[in-house]
């Protein structure tokens, strides 16, 4: 199908992209348009004017401020997978986006661009939850972080107001944790029909420090709460791990669909976990 006919604009600034959006609230954002390009093809959406980003160079790139690594929304899934900031200090983020999509989807999709479209099987929602990763907005009254845990509201839907943009994201060094991806999904490239982002701090022999975050399981990415209780203090040997991998589906409401069923996705959630545990404790 052919999209609804719009306007399209190309600012090199943040400050004339806000201004267009404040101006116009049909105006919608394009960032890599991976995620949105086909949902303008089936008439899904229907914006009066694309707001094209690729021009605002300060929404490009990965640095080190105030010891966090900053990552530019625009910033490209195939950049951050050869970035070595990231390998360094946010693997985690690597491993992830090493599995978004194909070569050709992480050549255009961004990092920002696949956040901000929030779809609740989406690979980076979960890592950001699982990383306490702050989001930093900018609007027509200046810029303002938020949590990962508060951006992501619900299906397709954050704490963006119409009229902001996410500009970066900042993530607190991870060097030294223990991490995994793990993912299941029909076939290769497809969405995740359960993932899992774990994290695990070890110091003398136990573990100090655990994070988990669920995609598929919910209308938004999870934090595995019980979970990460379950095994902080212990040892994190193969049975404290299994014994903590058995709460992943707390507190989660999985979608019933053609992918599987919600006790389908609840036992993934489980096995996955402990996989991913595993992997991230050195057990």
């Amino acid at each position: 199908m052919i999209p609804v006919a719009f306007e399209y604009t190309r600012p090199s600034t943040v400050k004339d992209a806000v201004a267009v959006l404040a101006a116009d609230p049909d105006a919608k954002v394009l960032a890599g348009g991976q995620s949105l390009l086909p949902v303008l093809r089936l008439r899904l959406a229907a914006p009066s004017t694309l707001v094209d980003l690729r021009d605002i160079e300060s929404l490009h790139g990965v640095r080190i401020g105030d010891g966090e690594l900053v990552i530019g929304a625009m910033t490209t899934h195939a950049e951050i997978l050869h970035d070595r900031r990231v390998a360094e200090h946010a693997p985690l983020i690597a491993a992830a986006t090493a599995t978004v999509g194909d070569r050709q989807v992480r050549h255009l999709g961004t990092f920002g661009g696949s956040l901000s479209h929030a779809d609740p099987a989406g690979d980076l929602p979960a890592v950001a939850c699982a990383l306490d990763a702050t989001m930093v907005a900018v609007g027509p009254n200046g810029r303002r972080e938020i949590a990962a845990a508060d951006f992501f509201v619900d299906y397709l839907t954050t704490a963006l107001a119409p009229d902001e943009i996410l500009a970066e994201v900042r993530v607190r060094d991870t060097a030294g944790w223990g991490y995994r991806y793990e993912k299941f999904s029909r076939m290769a490239q497809a969405w995740a029909v359960v993932a899992v982002a774990a994290l695990v701090r070890r110091s003398d022999g136990g573990v100090t420090d655990t994070r988990v975050a669920l995609t598929s399981m919910a209308s938004r990415p999870v934090r595995a709460s019980a979970v990460e209780q379950a095994l902080t203090g212990t040892d994190g040997d193969t049975g404290a791990i299994t014994a903590a991998a058995g709460h992943a589906d707390e507190g989660t409401a999985p979608p019933d669909d053609v992918n599987g069923g919600a006790d389908y996705r609840a036992h993934l959630a489980r096995v996955l976990t402990r996989r991913a545990l595993t992997a991230a404790a050195g057990a």
